[in-house]
């Protein structure tokens, strides 16, 4: 049975990320820290070569792939975007901390949701329907490694729901340009979904 490696990577800090805000589907760029960093991680050659690289719609996705892998053909894959914070876009936590609809956001539970945004049960589903894009295009395209750039709470989200083994979502953490190497097979996909974590990128 073939088995098939996904490189899941989080893209490159923001100025909004140094600056402590939400900005999930703010579209903002790399900034100047952001294209440093990725830059001297590809030097080091910490990220793997791959067939095909699949990417986050949203420009410090796309500006990172540019870096690692800018002579692979990459996909755009819209289900694979940061969580949408709703009204909490762009609010630094210690401003809207004390914010009863906050509070009663950040206890969690599928049904949590920011104003105007996005709850947790419908991320979930939109993670895992992007990953299932990425699978039968790799699967059809006879892809066997590939990279996604995408966000830190995609690369939780999924890990802590998907992946074996079972872990918790603090266990899947990673900062700008970091992530983690999954196999996938199609025996665990149609049994679960469900992957394997196989490793950790940086």
């Amino acid at each position: 049975m073939k088995n098939y490696y996904l490189y899941l990577i989080r893209h490159g800090i923001t100025q909004g990320n140094l600056d402590g805000k939400y900005i999930g589907q703010t579209d903002l760029p790399l900034c100047a820290e952001g294209t440093s960093t990725i830059r001297s991680l590809t030097d080091m050659e910490v990220y793997p070569p791959v067939q095909k690289v699949y990417s986050s719609p949203l420009k410090r996705c796309l500006e990172t792939a540019d870096i690692i892998y800018p002579d692979r053909q990459l996909m755009i894959v819209d289900e694979i975007a940061e969580m949408d914070f709703g009204d909490f876009e762009g609010k630094k936590q210690q401003d809207i901390a004390e914010l009863p609809e906050y509070v009663q956001w950040i206890k969690g539970g599928a049904d949590a949701c920011p104003p105007n945004g996005e709850n947790y049960g419908d991320f979930t589903l939109r993670c895992i329907s992007g990953l299932d894009v990425i699978f039968s295009d790799m699967m059809a395209k006879d892809v066997t490694r590939a990279a996604v750039i995408t966000h830190g709470g995609v690369i939780t989200n999924l890990l802590a729901g998907y992946g074996l083994p079972k872990g918790r979502p603090a266990d899947f953490m990673c900062g700008p340009g970091e992530g983690f190497e999954i196999m996938l097979s199609t025996f665990l996909w149609q049994k679960g979904p469900a992957f394997e974590i196989s490793g950790r990128i940086v």
